[in-house]
Parts: structure tokens; sequence; C-alpha cells
């Protein structure tokens, strides 16, 4: 979804002296008519790649914030023994992105979740550039919405 189909609304705050709403930033999104609190992506890359390197892990969830235009508050990634995956997250100021990784099958399950003015699609592609998935299976949901 391209930014310039959406914009971040503003929660009821106090008025301005010409009678206006003044608001506050919530950080929720209108859609298509529909105002809603975040944008979720539940991606599953199949017959991926590198999925023990710890430090790609790591280096793809620094990145795909990047890329989303999302703030990093902090970022942790854990390897299991050998032979085992990787699960990292990392927490940001407008939600998360989670990657779990199963080298032996080959699979990625990734969680993306944004508020805001940031673009979860553009993360998303990072992971696909940096594990090479064969297949990609995607849900996309809007979180919270209002009404």
């Amino acid at each position: 979804m391209d930014n310039a189909d959406r914009h971040v609304s503003n929660a009821p705050g106090k008025s301005d002296h010409a009678g206006r709403s003044r608001v506050e930033p919530d950080h929720f999104i209108t859609e298509d008519g529909a105002t809603f609190a975040g944008r979720h992506l539940l991606a599953d890359l199949w017959q991926a790649r590198g999925l023990e390197d710890m430090d790609k892990a790591d280096q793809a969830l620094r990145d795909a914030a990047a890329a989303a235009g999302a703030s990093v508050l902090h970022v942790h990634v854990h390897r299991f023994a050998t032979g085992g995956g990787i699960s990292g997250v990392a927490v940001l100021a407008e939600s998360h992105i989670s990657i779990h990784t199963w080298p032996q099958r080959g699979f990625v399950a990734l969680d993306i979740f944004m508020c805001g003015d940031t673009a979860p699609q553009k993360a998303l592609d990072i992971f696909k550039d940096a594990f090479r998935p064969g297949r990609v299976e995607v849900r996309d949901l809007r979180r919270g919405p209002v009404g």
C-alpha cells in the first residue's frame, strides 16, 4: 500500500481559538474511508535461504524498520541450537516486527504490525530480498477498526 493513498488521523483534542478542533496525533490510519489502528502483515516465506544467520536476521529487522519509515526502540535476536532457527523482534515506536525461522523447512514466519505514517509492505520487501524465498504468502489485516 502506497502512503499516498492514506493519511494519519488525529484524536479529538482541545478547540483552538478559531473554534476548530485542535488534534493530537493518535497514529490511527484512514484509508478508503475506513479508520483503523494499524496494518498487520502476516507473511510466510517458503524455500527461503540463510535462516540460521543471526546477523542477517538482525540486519533485516533493522533495515525493514528503516525502509518502512518506523523508529526502532529495541532489537533482540536469539539463535537456537545447531540446526534450529532464529527468533527475533524489533520493538518499534509504531509497534513491532518479528521473525521466526525454521531452516530445516526453509520457512520464515514474519509478523509486521505498524501504525501511523509507515509502509509495512516496504519492510516485507527487505525480508524477501534478504532470505530470497521461492514462495511468499501474505495476509494483510487492518487492526482496530473504528466504527
